[in-house]
């Protein structure tokens, strides 16, 4: 686990947990009158509870002994009164602490999932989205599980403690000493479970997240896993972790049933101490019976916070773990910082590369020294082998990345200036493999956004020529998609993707191998679509096909980072330069384009 923003191993302690409180603390402020109602509840219960092995004591010595009926029908009802009292007001304080816990942990997902949103994209390739998951669901619900289990009340139940301690001192010192005479060695054994339960709930909460990052991954390529016949040994893997997963809570609950024996053990041993020194004393004399009955109640009474002390502690290291990996995720800085501007100083639609470089990891330069300017209205095509650093440069002028050295204008301002929604709306951008979320197709054309109408959406989709396959289903375009639009073939998803774009209206177009993936027929369409969408917007496109490429103002070759030749398809061929080369190796077999069979037809 990482130690950003956090203290080492060896420092944890209380004053980390209190500072983890403190963080806990702001999401409960919020709602603190409720969070209050609830504490005053506490002590409430815990006299209602106390007051009844004192008046049991009453009762017995003073009105049994004294033959009082009318005396001990009132404690009686006093005793009854009590016990009413306790159980409507643990009622009331349970019922209010998960009150504040939903409202509270609530607010907590809500700037979990705005934080993540905000995050760079480096950060993802950097960290398993089931481990990110694992944070927003599993951890934020041990936290709650914190507040159910009645953490809350843990200091009220030490008062309650000392309050026990305190009436039997008042009642006979001496049996008190006697019945306390082990909690020295309790003390010792809950100090020995504490220091070695947080590293373990620590290794619990970090192998959840492995089961959980690797489910999300294998069930996300189950299509490969069963198509190279891997499952065996996915199952393998998976077995391995979740075997981890139960030797960390095996260990966990060897501490939780020891610190349980012990309690049950010291519990029966005070009872007998009580029975051996009490009785010797009333057979003496000494010593009424009511007051020994009234030891036991509260021997039991004493013996019942401590014994749900081990599972509210269990909870609590638990909740702490995941506190810390919450506020790990929260603490993770966004690295981009956003500009104010929402305007351009040139022409819209302007782009510019100036002497650039960039590196996804030290110094290994994936970009080195890369300048090149694109006019308003312009296609310009890029070109060269795989890792060349064509996809870069649309992640850089979207500022998925920031660049080391250089400078990117937009619209003649530096992308850092721009607030970066208003740069992103400005950009449309394509990407081969396409997303698509839950829900109609309306919704993944116009993601939530209302200002985009449904006719809006249609006529995007009608320009990209993706109207008439959503026309024929039954649906139209309220037409349900399922997880990743699999219900859909690749290249009508590849359509959707163009009318969202298009609908966004965006001044600069990025294709970035859009249409690789689609076959024969669709390339037509999106060719067509394609010259209509290009016509008054700046259009930038990283492709491997021939049609898309030949039909570019300029070409961009890009080799090992640098850019090597700039020019017209037909230029570049003339020059027998590096693209000649490339041209021979990759689309020499493309001699009769898409384009081409489109006329011939």
């Amino acid at each position: 686990m990482s130690e950003t923003g956090f203290v080492r191993e060896e420092e944890l302690g209380k004053a980390y947990d209190l500072r983890l409180m403190k963080r806990l603390w702001r999401y409960i402020r919020p709602h603190r009158r409720l969070f209050f109602l609830a504490v005053s509840a506490l002590p409430l219960n815990s006299l209602a509870m106390l007051a009844q092995p004192y008046l049991l004591k009453i009762a017995i010595d003073r009105y049994i002994g004294g033959k009082d009926v009318r005396g001990l029908g009132f404690v009686a009802l006093l005793y009854g009164t009590a016990m009413v009292c306790e159980y409507v007001f643990f009622y009331i304080q349970y019922y209010l602490t998960m009150l504040v816990a939903q409202r509270s942990l609530a607010d907590m997902r809500r700037d979990l999932f705005a934080h993540v949103q905000r995050l760079p994209t480096a950060y993802f390739d950097r960290h398993q989205v089931g481990r990110v998951v694992t944070r927003l669901t599993t951890d934020v619900d041990v936290i709650n599980e914190m507040f159910a289990a009645g953490v809350i009340s843990i200091a009220m139940d030490v008062l309650t403690l000392l309050g026990i301690v305190g009436i039997m001192a008042a009642i006979d010192w001496r049996l008190a000493l006697v019945t306390m005479s082990l909690l020295p060695v309790m003390a010792l054994a809950i100090n020995f479970f504490r220091l070695r339960a947080r590293v373990n709930y620590r290794a619990i909460r970090e192998r959840i997240a492995r089961i959980n990052a690797f489910l999300q991954e294998a069930i996300s390529g189950i299509r490969v896993i069963q198509l190279f016949a891997r499952e065996d040994s996915m199952f393998r893997r998976f077995d391995r972790l979740n075997d981890a997963h139960r030797v960390a809570n095996h260990t966990s609950n060897i501490y939780e049933a020891a610190l349980f024996s012990m309690v049950e053990a010291v519990n029966s041993i005070s009872f007998a101490l009580v029975v051996w020194y009490g009785g010797w004393q009333i057979l003496g004399g000494a010593l009424a019976l009511g007051t020994l009955v009234a030891f036991f109640e509260y021997i039991q009474k004493f013996f019942v916070p401590i014994r749900d002390f081990s599972s509210k502690y269990a909870v609590m290291q638990s909740a702490m773990t995941a506190a810390e990996r919450v506020f790990e995720l929260l603490d993770t800085p966004v690295e981009l910082q956003t500009g104010t501007a929402s305007t351009g100083l040139g022409r819209r639609g302007s782009i510019e590369f100036q002497h650039v470089w960039f590196a996804y990891k030290g110094e290994d330069w994936v970009l080195r020294d890369v300048s090149f300017r694109v006019e308003p209205a312009e296609t310009v095509a890029f070109v060269g082998a795989t890792g060349a650093g064509k996809t870069t440069i649309i992640k850089l002028l979207n500022r998925f990345y920031e660049l080391q050295r250089g400078r990117i204008l937009v619209d003649g301002r530096d992308v850092r200036e721009w607030e970066l929604d208003s740069l992103r709306r400005r950009i449309g951008l394509v990407f081969q493999d396409v997303f698509l979320f839950s829900g109609t197709i309306h919704d993944n054309v116009a993601l939530g956004r209302a200002e985009i109408s449904p006719e809006r959406v249609a006529d995007a989709a009608r320009t990209v020529n993706a109207h008439p396959f959503i026309a024929r289903l039954d649906q139209g375009y309220g037409e349900i998609l399922r997880e990743r639009g699999n219900n859909l073939s690749t290249g009508q998803r590849q359509l959707i993707a163009f009318a969202r774009a298009l609908a966004f209206d965006p001044e600069i177009l990025v294709l970035d191998e859009a249409t690789a993936s689609v076959d024969t027929e669709t390339e037509v369409l999106i060719q067509d679509a394609l010259e209509k969408l290009f016509r008054d917007r700046t259009a930038l496109v990283i492709a491997h096909r021939l049609s898309t490429i030949e039909r570019a103002d300029r070409i961009v070759v890009l080799h090992h980072g640098r850019v090597r030749e700039t020019g017209t398809h037909a230029e570049l061929l003339a020059a027998r330069g590096l693209y000649y080369r490339l041209y021979q190796l990759q689309y020499a077999a493309e001699e009769e384009s898409p384009a081409a069979l489109a006329a011939a037809e």
